[in-house]
């Protein structure tokens, strides 16, 4: 599938599993966020819609005017943070990467790169929208038996 080209038809009939799609002010500023910070790869990038690609798995984003006869729409918060009670992790992006990327990119680090007790090194960032993006990388043997 061609991400550039194919039809939001198309590409809508093709979403198969468990889809996460955010609602930004901004999907410009977002997916340069989650470029610059995540690494992840966008297709598409317009002011009311993007593609984005986390390894093989899709991801979307929706300017809120898109969404302006959903439901939800009526439930936006005029401004960030936006993703209250909700953390999307990113399990394969190493986190001390991340956090030295993060201010760049527009986000705020709430949490330094931490070894936890879980076995993940995490950092918890809030993208410019207010998502909070735990990036994360297992534990190396030594990082655990550090731990205790």
């Amino acid at each position: 599938m061609d991400l550039e080209t194919i039809s939001p038809e198309d590409f809508g009939a093709s979403l198969r599993g468990l889809g996460l799609n955010l609602l930004v002010a901004s999907v410009r500023d977002e997916a340069t966020f989650l470029t610059q910070v995540l690494d992840m790869a966008t297709h598409r990038v317009t002011d009311d819609f993007a593609i984005l690609m986390y390894g093989s798995q899709i991801m979307q984003l929706h300017a809120d005017p898109t969404y302006a006869s959903h439901p939800l729409f009526t439930l936006l918060p005029e401004n960030p943070p936006r993703g209250l009670g909700a953390s999307l992790h990113a399990f394969e992006t190493d986190p001390d990467v991340a956090h030295a990327k993060a201010e760049a990119g527009g986000g705020v680090v709430l949490q330094e790169p931490t070894n936890k007790p879980h076995g993940l090194r995490e950092t918890c960032i809030l993208s410019p929208m207010g998502y909070a993006w735990v990036a994360s990388r297992p534990l190396t043997v030594s990082e655990r038996e550090d731990l205790g």
